[in-house]
């Protein structure tokens, strides 16, 4: 998969895409990441990517010329229906699942706002699709942009080594995952669960689903009331309300 970043400060992406299973990615020929600095497609001595707003207001607005025109020009060549992605806290909450769906994808490119945000003209000309990773306002586009490829690039056929290993992530089927343990079996006075340790396989599947669906319960209820459960998941939750209700 190529990605395409336009950003107005590149060199944040140094660390986060440059370590760890980002780097392997890359390394093994499975990411290719492009990283734009928008002002190369500035026309003036001094690169202005912002100007003030239209009708007043605080802040600054990057311009529409610089912005369309990176879009262009990493466009060239691309598949036809590449995506254009505005990383802007009013786009759609990211996740799990527009992870998988953006990791089908041969090529994307992501626009990282700042400032105010980007002249809208942009946004009704150039934009696919636009994402937020929260409600709230951070900085710029950024740092969203590095958690959303982080996250899908994990559904990339060979990044995470085990063929379906992101599959068994928590939010994968809109469940959390239960407690993980290893060695040494006594930690602080503290104990391996013993149906980890009889290795009965079955057992142990049962046991982490019950307490995937224990954990979902106390943290995130609200994921439960869309969540495909089958029967014997569903009388699992019902077992663990009762015992709460004791």
């Amino acid at each position: 998969m190529r990605i395409d970043v336009l950003t107005l400060f590149p060199q944040m992406f140094d660390g986060p895409m440059t370590e760890s299973m980002l780097w392997k990615a890359r390394d093994r020929g499975l990411l290719d990441l492009h990283l734009h600095d928008i002002r190369q497609w500035t026309t003036d001595k001094h690169r202005t990517a912002d100007d003030i707003p239209y009708g007043g207001g605080g802040g600054m607005i990057m311009k529409p010329e610089p912005v369309a025109s990176s879009i262009e020009a990493v466009l060239e060549g691309a598949p036809p229906g590449t995506p254009v992605l505005l990383m802007t806290p009013q786009g759609r909450v990211f996740s799990h699942q527009i992870a998988k769906e953006l990791a089908g994808y041969e090529r994307l490119v992501f626009l990282c706002g700042r400032y105010e945000g980007i002249d809208d003209r942009v946004r009704q000309l150039l934009i696919t699709d636009e994402l937020s990773i929260g409600d709230y306002v951070l900085t710029g586009g950024e740092l969203p942009a590095m958690v959303m490829i982080d996250a899908l690039v994990r559904h990339i056929p060979g990044v995470l080594g085990a063929e379906g290993a992101a599959d068994a992530d928590s939010h994968a089927d809109g469940i959390l995952e239960g407690p993980h343990f290893t060695r040494p079996v006594e930690f602080r006075g503290l104990r391996v669960p013993q149906v980890l340790q009889d290795g009965d396989h079955g057992k142990i599947k049962r046991w982490r689903r019950q307490e995937g669906l224990r954990r979902t319960w106390q943290n995130r209820p609200d994921l439960l009331m869309k969540a495909p459960l089958t029967e014997e998941e569903q009388y699992l939750l019902a077992t663990f309300v009762d015992e709460i209700d004791r």
